[in-house]
């Protein structure tokens, strides 16, 4: 009888749990390695489960592959920062109403002793100029995400083309931001990365921020629903309730409140 009793409580509550895991609609969300790296998700999706009943899930790779994913119907959402990249997807019919969502900037990091003196840099032409000139190590993440695009843009500025010289002093890794970052390190090589993954970032070494400030580095992060017409299993309502919260003050709230170490990691914008 005992046994039975037993058996009978622990089926109740495999159902009851059943049911509540069949009340929320899971999302999947296609996001940025920085992002997921900062600890940026790990903070706010308990917070969004809570405000909204929604489970999300996230798939972290860089800003373009995340794109790509999106075009391919797979994912619900993106919350990406390449902003050109975000509208042409938009234009061409695979997303929907792109907003501004948070933002913060890039730097630049190199060993403490600075070797060629490149926190002297007043603007980031500059120090991407003295870089080039120098001929010294710097470590690109070579990946096609947000943190790449933006710095193939930058290089634009004092007219170089840093691929002419990859695998001489412009070191492609082909990978995420913690990668890149390790391996720059251990080259004694300056590297172009998100203040986020940066503050987060545990093996920094004898490694510090040696350019920043100039208003050329902002990091825009953009959210989009995924398009039902292009994708027609897309959750549309339950994107566009996440949406509607993460912009709303109580969502934008959260996002500002997100520290590690005494330092905010973004600050919301859409407000």
């Amino acid at each position: 009888m005992k046994i039975s009793k037993l058996i009978l409580t622990m089926i109740l509550t495999l159902l009851v749990c059943a049911s509540n895991s069949l009340g929320k609609s899971t999302l999947l969300i296609q996001s940025t390695t920085s992002t997921k790296n900062s600890g940026f998700f790990d903070y706010i999706l308990p917070i969004v489960q809570d405000k909204t009943g929604l489970v999300a899930n996230v798939v972290a790779v860089g800003t373009g592959a995340a794109i790509k994913n999106a075009e391919k119907c797979n994912g619900d959402l993106l919350i990406v920062h390449a902003k050109e990249r975000e509208e042409d997807f938009v234009k061409a019919g695979f997303g929907l109403n792109r907003k501004n969502l948070m933002y913060n900037d890039f730097i630049i990091v190199g060993p403490s002793k600075d070797p060629i003196g490149l926190s002297s840099s007043e603007t980031i032409k500059e120090a991407f100029e003295q870089i080039a000139t120098q001929k010294y190590p710097f470590v690109s993440r070579g990946d096609d995400s947000g943190t790449n695009i933006r710095e193939q843009d930058l290089w634009k500025l004092p007219h170089v083309q840093p691929k002419m010289f990859s695998g001489l002093w412009y070191l492609e890794m082909g990978a995420g931001m913690g990668t890149t970052l390790n391996a720059g390190i251990e080259l004694n090589a300056y590297i172009f990365t998100d203040r986020a993954t940066w503050i987060s970032f545990k093996n920094k070494q004898d490694y510090k921020i040696l350019f920043e400030g100039d208003p050329k580095l902002l990091n825009q992060y953009g959210i989009i629903s995924v398009s039902p017409i292009n994708c027609p299993g897309t959750k549309i309502n339950e994107t566009n309730k996440l949406i509607n919260w993460m912009t709303t003050e109580d969502g934008q709230n959260a996002i500002k409140n997100f520290y590690i170490d005494g330092q905010q990691l973004f600050f919301p914008n859409s407000q």
